[in-house]
């Protein structure tokens, strides 16, 4: 039956088989990749916990200040609003946006981080679309990765910086030095890194331009891919008229600094809670360490390697191994914990289509929704675009 059924695929649609073939191809390739990142996040678990006394660790948590826990894990769902918040900053040269859409998209985008990993991070700009139809597939998706350049750069500028005059608890002597170097090569590269974005900005019609004409000389690049890449180059260029314009610039300025006010003050709070006396500046010091473990595309929100450079950068401040592994363990649980039970809250209450979701989050359906976006050039766009006309090109 299998067989005739696809025959009748085949002969009934041209090319059937072979996308029948290119589809199970990329489902096994999900599967495979997802297994290997698990094995991954165990192997790191494991090398995480092989040498710590578990019940020490125990100890630790049960001894935490309960009451400074709570206030931390308010902190961070307050952040969750002010995320929700700069997004619709982000997305407002783009188009109009409601919080209560960004706030549901927000915690549930994350909730699917912490379940599956940096795979679900395709979530949460499928989902606010999907509230809001106001908002176009390709403005979340580029509008996201403005935002991680905002967090990379405010976990960097604040690391950096705070390493000029930051004084460890403990002698650490060479040691030390090595870091606070590698906290200067970070600085002047995500100096380098804005530079250069607003050079894009500013340049963006020229260089669509040429890749599209430099795509159209390559006649075996798939015409798909050249237009998912010119298509998201142009959006991208649209979201970043916030470097370049002084309000927009401040406004999502601010909320960045907001919220890693907010989730460094969540962090102070669960470092104190275990009774380890630290204050702003060596709470910085872990959170730049944490960045490092988040960047591990792990399941269960980069499970494991947050925890190994949680710990780590713990440790080399003097922290004992037991203590640092619980102070990692429940801050990781604090940063998603309350994602989770919001994006849970939301499918309970059925504000989410679970099927229409997966089936909207599959790259096959992402691409497309990309490709085939209709672009509205902004005034930049349109001024850049009537030099690169052909008639401006001829003259």
């Amino acid at each position: 039956m299998l067989w005739f059924g696809l025959e009748e695929v085949k002969c009934q649609c041209p090319g059937g088989m072979a996308y029948f073939s290119n589809l199970s191809t990329r489902n096994y390739r999900k599967y495979i990749e997802f297994g290997a990142l698990c094995l991954l996040a165990i192997g790191i678990l494991w090398w995480f916990g092989r040498k710590l006394n578990w019940s020490e660790v125990g100890s630790a948590v049960s001894h935490s200040n309960p009451y400074l826990l709570s206030a931390a894990t308010a902190v961070i769902s307050l952040a969750y609003l002010f995320r929700a918040c700069r997004w619709g900053a982000l997305l407002r040269p783009l188009g109009p946006a409601r919080l209560s859409d960004l706030l549901a998209a927000t915690t549930v985008g994350f909730g699917a981080v912490f379940l599956v990993g940096r795979a679900g991070e395709v979530v949460r700009p499928i989902v606010l679309p999907m509230r809001d139809p106001r908002v176009r597939t390709t403005a979340s998706f580029v509008t996201i990765m403005v935002e991680r350049i905002y967090d990379m750069m405010a976990v960097v500028l604040l690391f950096s910086i705070n390493l000029l005059w930051f004084k460890p608890p403990i002698k650490l002597g060479n040691e030390f030095e090595r870091v606070r170097l590698a906290g200067v090569i970070l600085l002047l590269g995500a100096i380098l890194g804005v530079a250069g974005l607003m050079w894009f900005r500013k340049k963006s019609g020229i260089v669509v331009k040429a890749l599209e004409r430099f795509f159209a000389r390559l006649h075996f690049f798939p015409q798909r891919l050249s237009k998912l890449i010119l298509s998201t180059l142009e959006q991208l260029a649209r979201a970043l008229r916030v470097l370049v314009d002084a309000r927009e610039l401040a406004e999502t300025a601010a909320w960045t600094a907001i919220i890693w006010c907010s989730i460094g003050l969540a962090s102070l709070l669960v470092i104190r809670a275990f009774g380890v006396p630290f204050g702003v500046s060596e709470t910085i010091f872990v959170l730049g360490w944490s960045l490092v473990g988040s960047l591990v595309p792990t399941p269960g929100g980069a499970a494991g390697a947050f925890h190994a450079a949680t710990a780590a950068g713990l440790i080399f401040l003097g922290v004992s191994r037991e203590t640092s592994a619980a102070i990692s363990i429940v801050l990781h649980v604090i940063d998603f914990g309350p994602a989770v039970l919001f994006g849970f809250f939301y499918v309970i209450r059925g504000d989410l289509n679970l099927s229409r979701l997966r089936s909207l989050a599959s790259p096959e359906t992402v691409e497309h929704a990309v490709e085939d976006e209709t672009l509205v050039p902004d005034d930049i766009h349109n001024d850049e675009k009537r030099v690169e006309s052909p008639a401006a090109a001829g003259s």
